[in-house]
């Protein structure tokens, strides 16, 4: 989906030796020569992807971020040094804006659930995890999950979280916020399968009220 970020596994770690090349659509956009890289350099490749290109510097992995309906088609990776080539295809779904914020950002009331949805199809062997404010609080992998398996997230959550394993949504019940703590925040889903990474990040606004008391310590003085 656009805006979402795709990292392109290459499944080796990196030696001196290797000689890693990255095309998109059979122009060069990337280059590992041993510790040294090279992204995008020319003006053509500068143009389409704009600082959008990151690489991995163990495994070389391609890491497009903010991805766009242009970055669709074939990326091809080629270790001439290992005789290796792979093809990853990718499609972007064009998702009309209004539908994207409608997905992405969810204003809830206090007291109220919110389910976040993939808006994709899971499979059996995608790990899917899920982290609130870079804070890893769930996973599933096949048909095994976690929820909260640290004592912080479980005196925040509370058993308020829960996984549909069939999609991999994650659905927050009672939402609250109040002066210690709030479920407002930055929620990111982490998609994992052999040859690729996704990431997908959801905006939660909390809206109610809190009231503050405040307690005079010093004697009311009447004239």
């Amino acid at each position: 989906m656009i805006g979402d970020s795709v990292t392109l596994h290459t499944d080796v770690e990196i030696n001196q030796q290797d000689r890693m090349t990255w095309y998109f659509n059979y122009t060069r956009i990337a280059l590992i020569t041993g510790n040294q890289s090279k992204i995008c350099t020319d003006d053509q490749c500068k143009e389409r992807f704009r600082d959008r290109l990151k690489l991995d510097h163990q495994t070389g992995s391609l890491i497009i971020t903010n991805i766009r309906t242009t970055d669709a088609g074939d990326y091809k990776l080629k270790i001439t040094s290992r005789n290796i080539a792979n093809i990853f295809n990718i499609t972007v779904l064009d998702v009309p804006a209004a539908q994207q914020d409608e997905m992405k950002r969810k204003s809830v009331k206090e007291g109220e659930s919110v389910t976040l949805g993939p808006g994709v199809m899971k499979k059996t062997s995608d790990v899917m995890t899920w982290y609130f404010n870079e804070t890893h609080i769930a996973e599933i992998t096949g048909d095994q999950s976690k929820i909260c398996t640290d004592d912080q997230c479980k005196e925040r959550f509370r058993d308020r979280l829960k996984l549909d394993h069939q999609t991999g949504s994650l659905i927050i019940t009672n939402i609250i916020t109040n002066i210690r703590t709030t479920d407002s925040g930055l929620y990111e889903l982490k998609i994992s399968t052999s040859r690729f990474n996704i990431s997908r990040s959801f905006t939660v606004t909390v809206t109610g009220e809190y009231h503050l008391v405040f307690q005079s310590m010093c004697p009311l003085e009447y004239s």
